[in-house]
């Protein structure tokens, strides 16, 4: 097993915070980015829709398969070399995408993308669970999702900033010199870890089966949310995920070295995470459809309906900070209810179309605040805490993977309850008032929690 760096200093801790955050900055902004380049994309390559969703897609898969495998590499061999590695990785796909002769390429260079992204994120904070001091952990955590609010603030009108001086191939290219410093510093300032003196052989079938269980969910819950799926093969992808579901818990309790440690699910307190993760996921993704209900129900005109996000994404900043804040002050069981409980007041009332805008705007706020709170720093600070120390990355790596899972699940379901209650916005009426009682029952599950975290790190503070 690695051995884990001792907490730094408050100076170096100072340096290394840019290092992590800069490299998330830049693969979150990446994912914020891409969908203004969609249609320069399509009029380039002369490609349909369903050709053009790939791009994000194939993003998608690459990036979940990616974050099992780069966060066991990174129990095995170190924080620094992987998370440099995705970094390098990130940076070699966007050079592809930017130099793309064909789109077949561009979709290869996203996959490389999404391989080093993968890997951005869990090994970011895994780095932070291992060398942060304990009352710095949840202010660090909490900053990555206000670095993930303030990036999808900027990418839209970054990138159709790029597209207007320049064109699309800059909004790729721009990784480059990010992805330059983020190298240069990481090398001077990431800490070292020892590597295990002896490592048991790399999990090549659970990898092998990973990836086919993921490609197996993504494909069947977004082919779900694609009108243009008239082959109506998604019932066959959810069969197979079904059927690999069994097949990977064989194949890991085996394994010497899991890909997906098992013993992780084993513990209560993990497990519970996991699902709240999901949970966490959903509700993220459930404002995809919030600019349908501004432009339904309050005659909002679509090129003007991403606006009516932004004192949501304003709130998700600041619920992302100020819960890393109190984190440590509060446990993680109090901050997770008070985020799935605004989380429930603001998809409720977003629901009810009689507030008129401004109450739909108001209602917005607390949905941001909810997602900046249960998207930030306790769940992975629950990880971080719980997870053996050999098997941290792993831990945080399944925060990724859930997350994921969640929110492509919301996108499904959403739209699938408002078109069977009859569309419109009465159907979206209908499916966030769903959405809100989901977050109000994530609520109670996560009463079931332990609430020994914020004694747990009063002790060892004290210690």
């Amino acid at each position: 097993m690695s051995s884990v760096s001792k907490p730094v200093a408050d100076s170096a801790s100072r340096r290394l915070m840019p290092v992590l955050f800069i490299g998330v900055f830049m693969a979150a902004l990446d994912t914020a980015v891409i969908a203004p380049a969609i249609p320069a994309l399509r009029d380039a390559f002369g490609i349909d829709n369903r050709q053009a969703s790939l791009v994000t897609t194939v993003f998608i898969l690459f990036s979940l398969a990616s974050t099992a495998l780069m966060a066991n590499l990174s129990d095995r061999y170190g924080r620094r070399p992987v998370y440099l590695a995705s970094i390098a990785l990130f940076a070699l796909g966007s050079l592809l995408v930017a130099v793309a002769p064909t789109f077949w390429m561009i979709i290869a260079g996203r996959a490389v993308q999404g391989i080093g992204g993968g890997g951005i994120i869990p090994t970011a904070s895994a780095v932070i669970g291992d060398a942060f001091p304990l009352k710095e952990r949840g202010r660090a955590l909490g900053l990555i999702g206000a670095i993930y609010g303030m990036a999808f603030v900027l990418g839209p009108p970054l990138a159709a900033l790029l597209m207007v001086v320049a064109s699309w191939h800059w909004i790729f290219l721009a990784n480059l010199p990010i992805a330059a410093v983020v190298l240069y510093l990481g090398a001077r300032v990431l800490p070292a870890q020892k590597p295990a003196v002896a490592k048991a052989p790399l999990d090549l079938t659970g990898i092998l089966v990973v990836f086919a269980l993921l490609a197996a969910l993504v494909f069947g819950i977004t082919r779900v949310i694609d009108p243009l799926a008239g082959m109506k093969l998604w019932p066959w992808f959810l069969a197979a995920a079904a059927v690999l579901l069994p097949m990977l818990v064989a194949v890991e309790r085996r394994a010497a070295a899991p890909m997906i440690p098992l013993s992780l699910f084993a513990n209560r307190q993990l497990a519970i995470a996991y699902l709240l993760t999901a949970g966490a996921g959903f509700g993220m993704g459930g404002v995809i459809f919030l600019t349908s209900i501004a432009t339904l129900a309050y005659a909002v005109a679509p090129k003007h309906a991403g606006f009516v996000l932004m004192p949501l994404v304003l709130c998700s900043m600041a619920g992302s900070m100020g819960a890393g804040r109190l984190l440590h002050r509060m446990g993680a069981r109090a901050v997770i209810v008070a985020g799935f409980a605004t989380l429930a007041l603001g998809y409720a009332g977003s629901a009810v179309m009689s507030f008129g805008l401004w109450g739909f705007l108001l209602a917005s706020m607390p949905v941001g605040l909810g997602i900046g709170i249960v998207v930030g720093g306790a769940l992975r600070s629950i990880a971080i805490d719980e997870a053996p120390v050999a098997v941290r990355g792993a831990a945080q790596g399944l925060i990724n993977i859930c997350t994921s899972i969640g929110t492509l699940l919301s996108a499904a379901a959403i739209g699938a309850l408002a078109d069977f209650s009859g569309g419109g916005a009465a159907g979206f009426g209908v499916a966030y008032m769903a959405v809100g009682a989901l977050m109000v029952s994530m609520l109670f599950i996560t009463l079931t929690l332990r609430n020994d975290s914020a004694a747990q790190h009063t002790a060892e503070a004290a210690s």
